[in-house]
């Protein structure tokens, strides 16, 4: 494969990492700090509005682009395997690949789903919408590090292509 596509595919994977780990970032930072300066059942209607809202265009081509990107990055290391970047994309590909997709996948969907059967209303929402922020805030910080760390990573297997 020519360095050029190399690099473009792998400056990529690094911005679609790092636009990741900046959205993973916000939602911890400030997105759930927000959430709860309101009344749970608010908070819970909040949260469920926001999950409809984040279906779209934009942040579904990052969040699937990044992973197949990442993908490809694998891929790419055992072809280019025996270069110094190639251990730099698979560990890179695999953190964004598990630490993003396999993540929400499996954790976040699921709790999001569960959050929108609850009634903002009901009497269970406050103890609901506490479960939910602790756990959900928790495993989002690992999502932001592991993304930020693989951005960090394909940068440094750009780094030592000469």
């Amino acid at each position: 494969m020519p360095d050029s596509v190399f690099f473009a595919l792998t400056l990529a994977s690094a911005v679609s990492a790092g636009l990741m780990a900046g959205i993973y970032f916000a939602f911890s930072s400030m997105v759930m700090p927000g959430l709860r300066r309101l009344q749970p059942g608010e908070a819970v209607r909040s949260m469920q509005s926001i999950d409809v809202a984040l279906l779209n265009a934009w942040f579904l081509s990052a969040f699937v682009g990044s992973a197949v990107l990442s993908g490809i990055s694998v891929v790419f290391a055992f072809v280019r395997w025996g270069e110094e970047e190639a251990i730099y994309l698979l560990i890179a590909g695999l953190l964004l690949i598990f630490g993003s997709l396999v993540l929400t996948g499996a954790y976040h969907i699921p709790r999001n789903k569960a959050l929108h059967l609850v009634d903002p209303e009901s009497p269970e929402a406050k103890e609901r919408w506490e479960t939910y922020d602790a756990e959900w805030t928790s495993w989002n910080h690992v999502r932001a590090v592991a993304s930020l760390a693989s951005a960090i990573l394909f940068a440094a297997g750009l780094a030592t292509v000469q």
